[in-house]
């Protein structure tokens, strides 16, 4: 499987942290990155980036900063791996017009396997949504903090 770029999962990181704070004001770059461990100057590009593929908004003046565009269920993290990533391919052979650079285009026996891999693999991505990921972290929470009466 494919590794994501350093990038990538900063990208992952700050919308979480976005999902998380979502019922706040926008969110400083400084807080964002702060709060993720991300350098900042970094993070801003990543933001720029988000905000073209439309996942977050900047809020400008005093107290401003970015905030999720969408509801955190109408984010996945597929969305997120396209606006970092760009195309989402196991293997260059899915990505289009990848049969002008494939000498075994029409006759390859692996490319059934690879579709199948990317749609499995895609299947997990879209349908795993910010709000999912907040369920999970609160789980999680819970899991390791269970009281104990023992004496």
């Amino acid at each position: 499987m494919v590794g994501y770029s350093q990038k990538t999962i900063y990208a992952l990181r700050a919308i979480f942290e976005l999902a998380l704070r979502c019922s706040e004001d926008p969110v400083s770059i400084a807080v964002l990155a702060k709060a993720q461990t991300i350098p900042p100057r970094f993070l801003e590009n990543i933001l720029l980036q988000l905000k073209q593929a439309g996942i977050v908004k900047s809020v400008r003046g005093k107290a401003g900063g970015y905030q999720l565009a969408r509801a955190a269920e109408a984010i996945t993290v597929g969305d997120v791996l396209r606006a970092a990533e760009g195309q989402l391919s196991p293997i260059s052979c899915l990505t289009e017009n990848s049969q002008d650079n494939c000498p075994m285009h029409g006759d390859c026996v692996f490319l059934p396997m690879w579709h199948r891999a990317q749609t499995a693999v895609l299947s997990v991505y879209d349908g795993t949504t910010y709000k999912d990921l907040l369920a999970q972290r609160e789980r999680m929470l819970q899991q390791a903090y269970v009281p104990n009466f023992s004496i």
